[in-house]
């Protein structure tokens, strides 16, 4: 069975300008349009977009839109959500990294057989970085059916760490070296969360060209 392909637009949706941060432009397009378009390209269906603003489906009319199944939770709310609205296995992608590549995304999803959970080894364990200590990107990962009720034990508890169920299941990475070979993980995981990073986003943008 192909992998389903889902994009994660949070809850509170905080502003930059009046509008959710997936939908600012960065480079003459939304980010939210730029994720879609990644995530398509590496999937076999288009992607579902979990998002909790009442004005979510109107951001991507020509996509199903869903709200968490268990609202206020989180990152990880966003995860259960996406790996039980269908069957099979879900690339989840948060909205707002902008300069994921194709490329990254279908070594996910290549490497992703005979894994309850893969994900993208973003920085050596433990060292602070933007993303935190964790050293993988659950943001930016395959889910298979397994996480479903291995993530539905943690949020009954009450328990929201976004990599807390991987005890649970069978966990493998995309290795930091093969994720190197795609870009700076700093840059490939860059999420926008606040207005400082969007202007740092759009000093990447171009200088990247």
């Amino acid at each position: 069975m192909g992998v389903r392909g889902a994009v994660l637009a949070g809850g509170g949706a905080r502003r930059y300008g009046g509008l959710p941060k997936g939908l600012v432009e960065l480079g003459g397009r939304r980010i939210l349009d730029r994720v879609v378009e990644a995530v398509r390209a590496v999937t076999e269906t288009p992607p579902l977009v979990v998002a909790n603003a009442p004005e979510g489906p109107s951001w991507r009319p020509d996509l199903r839109t869903i709200p968490d199944v268990r609202p206020g939770c989180g990152s990880l709310g966003g995860i259960y959500t996406a790996v039980v609205a269908g069957d099979g296995p879900v690339l989840c992608v948060a909205w707002d990294m902008p300069f994921l590549t194709e490329d990254v995304l279908r070594a996910l999803v290549s490497g992703a057989a005979g894994y309850d959970a893969y994900l993208p080894e973003s920085g050596p364990q433990g060292r602070p970085t933007g993303r935190g200590r964790r050293g993988v990107e659950p943001l930016c990962a395959v889910y298979g059916p397994a996480c479903g009720p291995a993530i539905e034990r943690r949020l009954v508890r009450g328990e929201l760490e976004a990599i807390g169920f991987h005890p649970d299941v069978k966990v493998g990475t995309l290795p930091l070296d093969r994720v190197r070979a795609f870009g700076d993980p700093d840059v490939l995981f860059f999420n926008v969360n606040r207005p400082e990073d969007l202007a740092r986003a759009e000093d990447l943008w171009r200088r990247r060209g």
